[in-house]
């Protein structure tokens, strides 16, 4: 499988769609979908019926966001970048913000 240019816990911007120009931390991947789901980003309001561990009611979570409308926060100045790959001196393969040359770290 190819590396994926976005990850869980990276810091990203949202790029078209309603909440245009909002930052945000990513939750959860789905690379099947194409799809992220982004804190803060993309928030919809649900009807909840009541179980036996949730109440009901009205709640809001978010909801997925393409990766397309999406771009890698630049570690350097925090502006939205694209994402390239290269491999350091010990082998090991990195991203790389193609705006300032410099490293995306990887959160664990």
């Amino acid at each position: 499988m190819a590396s994926q240019k976005i990850k869980k816990g990276d810091h990203v911007i949202v790029l078209a769609g309603r909440d245009s120009g909002k930052h945000g931390e990513v939750i959860e991947v789905r690379p099947k979908e194409n799809r992220a789901l982004v804190r803060g980003v993309n928030v919809v309001r649900r009807h909840q019926r009541q179980s036996a561990t949730q109440e009901g009611g009205i709640i809001s979570k978010e909801a997925a966001i393409d990766l397309s409308n999406l771009a890698i926060e630049d570690p350097k100045d925090g502006k939205p970048t694209r994402v390239g790959f290269k491999f350091l001196e010990d082998g090991k393969k990195v991203r790389f913000a193609k705006r300032s040359g410099e490293i995306i770290p990887e959160k664990k």
